[in-house]
């Protein structure tokens, strides 16, 4: 592999890299990281906009859009109108409550892994960074 000074292909390498340890971990249970990622996100939420729900994540509408539609399918979540008939809402299934429930404690296993091979200085230095970069400032 080569090495490089540029901190966007690093940081690219570096996070398609952690996103194959977690979709590993989630083999078996008909998920990949981003859409448990949006799971997460819509139980914490509790019935957010599609607005609302890609701004909470960081995403663009038609990526989540894209997200949301495998998701429905697979009836872990439904849209339904908000007051605004513009405005649609998510709302996560019981099925997709089952799902994150399944899932959780393969996500924590690979959490765990991955803390363990950094440590605990390395892990906290790395999210302090990583929080800093996605601040934008």
């Amino acid at each position: 592999m080569l090495s490089t000074d540029c901190l966007c292909i690093s940081l690219r390498r570096a996070a398609r890299g952690v996103s194959r340890h977690y979709d590993g971990a989630l083999d078996g249970f008909g998920i990949n990281v981003a859409q448990y990622s949006l799971l997460c996100n819509l139980q914490r939420l509790d019935q957010p906009s599609i607005s609302s729900l890609a701004e909470a994540m960081g995403l663009d509408r038609s990526t989540l859009g894209r997200n949301l539609r495998v998701l429905e399918c697979d009836g872990l979540v439904t849209l339904t109108e908000g007051a605004d008939q513009r405005n649609r809402l998510v709302r996560l299934t019981d099925a997709g409550a089952e799902r994150l429930v399944a899932a959780g404690p393969a996500w924590q296993a690979a959490q765990q892994r991955l803390a363990e091979r950094l440590g605990d200085e390395k892990r906290r230095a790395l999210l302090a960074l990583l929080e800093e970069l996605a601040s934008g400032e």
